[in-house]
């Protein structure tokens, strides 16, 4: 189930919905709130994901999710097509992100927020599937995690994955390859 779930994630069409997306910010280049709001219903798990793989509070990334929307809104003006906006996006995420560290100076994972809000907010998932795709992705680091969901719901390449997180393409492909053989043997168990 969550090896149909991350491949449906990762091949379904991702350029199509980097076409939408990029649709979405040309219209709020005009000052489109229905563009904004066709983003949000987009974006709103990569980034969410993505901020919570970093900040580690569910407060935190919740800010970062609305301090992003608000900066690509203003900003939408800035943006240069070019098929692909989600690293665009994810870059803005990664500032605001650690913004927020320095801001409040933390970096603690309360108990109660591991992972059961992470990214895969899609409306496809029903509250058994989240709980199973939370149990698999426990057995993965914060590493590897983050290089995952980034793949799965951001649908982002490997070599923008590395940038975002400040490691090598090689190092970013073995640790996606080495996530998806624990996904496997953890899914396997079950």
């Amino acid at each position: 189930m969550f090896a149909f779930c991350l491949t449906s994630a990762i091949g379904n069409s991702s350029y199509n919905k980097d076409a939408m997306i990029e649709n979405c910010i040309l219209g709020m280049q005009t000052g489109s709130k229905e563009s904004l709001s066709e983003f949000y219903r987009l974006c709103k798990g990569a980034i969410y994901g993505f901020a919570l793989s970093i900040l580690k509070n569910k407060q935190d990334a919740e800010d970062v999710l609305q301090d992003v929307l608000l900066k690509i809104y203003n900003s939408a003006e800035f943006y240069k097509p070019n098929g692909r906006p989600m690293p665009w996006v994810l870059t803005i995420t990664k500032n605001f992100s650690i913004m927020k560290i320095r801001e409040r100076q933390k970096i603690s994972l309360e108990s109660d927020e591991k992972w059961e809000d992470i990214a895969f907010t899609e409306d496809t998932l029903d509250e058994e599937d989240r709980y199973f795709l939370n149990e698999l992705l426990a057995v993965l680091d914060d590493e590897e995690r983050q290089i995952v969901l980034l793949k799965a719901s951001g649908g982002l390449k490997h070599k923008d994955i590395a940038r975002l997180l400040g490691i090598n393409l090689s190092t970013c492909l073995s640790r996606y390859s080495r996530a998806i053989k624990k996904l496997r043997n953890n899914c396997e168990r079950r």
